[in-house]
């Protein structure tokens, strides 16, 4: 079996795993570090929570370590690209826990709070600087950082920054590296696009995937309860009931959702809080450090947060609503059975989502077991299928005069030609209409001399003459031309 001082990692580095209690690296920590360490370029695939942050800090520590030089002014020598605030501040903190030997500086830059702290933070330069797209390209442009002097450089979650399309920021950004640097890309899925971005960033990638495109995790147990949108909230109020639910993530899919079903838990007594984008950044770190701290049972969430949360002891992950994309319920359920533990992951799923269920079926090529609604039976039923080859019990709808709904207001035709009946043709009438007399326009007055009648058609200027000289030069061009 591996462990951590079989990689060659240096002494500094291997004290603090020891501190934080790591002596056998993952999957995926021990397949990327091999070669990161000789400065190759890599290409991970692997879903959250398999310690891929780990994979690429201790790495990037060890080049830093073995070449120190000093910091660039308004620069950095290690770029880490993330998609949110939450896992950019996780991959920071991961950063010094891992080097808290090591006497190396880094910095986490993100929206929400003032520039003005973070120009100053980095004026001196820094080893480290985990930032998101838009923070990080606002910094460029004032010019309070320049990427010039970047050796390495990591876009950790591709997939998810490409969803929430930083796509043309991260082009820009990475433009401005060296083409010198060693690259790291990071995906838990692995689109056509992401491949298309890791061919155009990374030189002759060391491809390491260590689990599936699109899987779950095997320690999670999974359930789908069928109930109607306006029984769900008193679902999740008689899943509060159980008490092996010590700590569970609630997944909705709007923000203005995620803060509804927050207000009708507290109104029930139970302390719920939300993250999503619209809280701002203090709001969104007091919530999570409440959560972690065991201050709150449930953290309602949307899926901007679902890959910045890194909670261990998470026994629950309920999905209020599924996910339009199948691989957002791969990230939403990784956020329990974390580290070994094992973690249940229960879904409500109401008539208009069986589309999602099928596609995360398909996707995730499993049927998740479908369990009893506690409320009773009849809150949610699931779609009976249809035997192929069987008629439809569905009756078209029809009007009053027994007519389709479809043929409404149509005309009548005939049957032989399927044109129209001499009462359509009729002129100035509709198609069902008997055709109206034509009204008579009283002659008017002859006008007076010198003045025009109201619309009438001025006369021409031009004389007998001149008509017969622009006749007579037509003919001509016509001859010339061949007409």
């Amino acid at each position: 079996m591996t462990t951590f001082n079989d990689l060659n990692l240096n002494e500094k580095l291997l004290r603090a795993l020891k501190t934080e209690g790591y002596t056998t690296p993952t999957p995926i920590q021990s397949q990327s570090i091999p070669p990161l360490m000789t400065g190759g370029d890599l290409l991970g695939i692997a879903q959250t929570g398999t310690g891929k942050t780990a994979a690429f800090a201790l790495p990037i520590l060890e080049r830093l370590l073995r070449d120190p030089k000093p910091t660039p002014r308004r620069g950095c020598r290690a770029l880490i690209l993330s998609p949110t605030r939450e896992l950019a501040g996780q991959i920071h903190e991961s950063f010094r826990s891992y080097g808290r030997f090591a006497k190396l500086t880094s910095e986490v830059v993100y929206g929400g709070i003032p520039i003005g702290r973070q120009t100053r933070a980095l004026l001196n330069g820094i080893d480290i600087l985990v930032a998101t797209p838009g923070r990080l390209l606002d910094l460029v442009n004032q010019r309070a950082v320049h990427l010039g002097d970047v050796e390495v450089l990591v876009l950790d979650e591709a997939d998810h920054m490409l969803d929430l399309g930083f796509i043309v920021d991260i082009r820009k950004l990475v433009a401005m590296t060296s083409i010198k640097r060693q690259t790291m890309l990071f995906s838990a899925t692995m689109p056509k696009d992401i491949a298309e971005l890791a061919a155009a960033f990374l030189r002759n990638p060391v491809r390491v995937e260590v689990t599936p495109v699109a899987t779950t995790a095997e320690r999670v147990e999974q359930k789908i309860i069928f109930v109607d949108t306006a029984h769900k909230q008193t679902l999740l109020h008689k899943l509060m009931d159980d008490a092996t639910i010590d700590r569970a993530l609630v997944f909705t899919r709007t923000k203005h959702g995620a803060d509804k079903v927050v207000k009708r838990l507290e109104e029930k007594g139970v302390r719920a809080a939300a993250i999503h984008g619209n809280k701002s950044q203090p709001q969104r770190e007091r919530a999570l450090a409440d959560f972690k701290a065991g201050k709150l049972r449930l953290l309602i969430a949307t899926d901007i947060a679902a890959r910045g949360i890194d909670v261990d002891n998470v026994s629950h992950v309920i999905n209020f609503d599924l996910p339009n994309m199948p691989e957002s319920y791969v990230h939403r359920i990784g956020r329990t059975a974390r580290a070994g533990a094992t973690g249940i992951a229960i879904s409500f799923c109401d008539r208009e989502e069986h589309t999602f269920l099928r596609a995360i079926e398909k996707v995730t090529r499993q049927q998740i077991p479908v369990v009893e609604n506690p409320l009773g039976a009849g809150l949610g039923m699931p779609p009976q299928p249809r035997v192929k080859g069987e008629p439809s019990t569905d009756k078209p709808r029809t009007t009053r005069s027994g007519k389709p709904v479809w043929q409404r207001n149509r005309p009548e035709r005939s049957r032989n030609e399927g044109s129209r009946t001499p009462s359509e043709t009729a002129p100035g009438s509709r198609r069902d209409d008997p055709p109206r007399a034509q009204e008579s326009r009283p002659r008017q007055d002859r006008p007076q001399q010198g003045k025009p009648a109201q619309g009438a058609r001025p006369p021409r200027k031009d004389g007998p003459e001149v008509r017969d000289m622009a006749r007579e030069g037509k003919v001509q061009r016509n001859r010339r031309f061949g007409r």
